[in-house]
């Protein structure tokens, strides 16, 4: 998957983390339901990622508990990147051309300013896309 450019949503005074209460909760709703509708486990890591971008979120997503059935949605909004790693077992059923679309709907959302919808409509259009397992 290449990179993306993702504005930057703006964010409350004070604030300190990307997400609301509110919209974490419906990150995480939307993570369990895709692990749930298709037997893989899915990820997302909102911060800076090194350069080279995918190499760094290749990183992290070996790191996870299972690799193979996992898929890490990377995005580092200072620095406009979004990266989608498959593991094997995903990759079969998460082709690249599937990842390319997914990324390209939630950059239309990071655009308008909402990181967490576009987080959710990428996620759901993954599962969509995986199947059941």
């Amino acid at each position: 998957m290449s990179k993306q450019n993702v504005p930057l949503p703006e964010q409350p005074s004070g604030f300190e983390g990307p997400f609301t209460t509110r919209q974490l909760l419906r990150l995480d709703e939307a993570m369990r339901l895709a692990d749930r509708s298709t037997g893989l486990v899915f990820s997302i890591y909102v911060g800076g990622l090194d350069e080279p971008s995918r190499d760094h979120a290749k990183k992290l997503h070996a790191e996870l508990a299972d690799p193979g059935r996992s898929v890490l949605i990377a995005v580092s909004p200072n620095d406009r990147v979004l990266e989608i790693v498959t593991g094997a077992t995903a990759r079969k059923r998460l082709p690249d051309r599937t990842c390319k679309l997914a990324a390209l709907s939630m950059v239309a959302s990071f655009g308008g300013g909402d990181l967490a919808g576009g987080l959710v409509i990428g996620l759901a259009q993954l599962a969509e896309h995986a199947g059941k397992s």
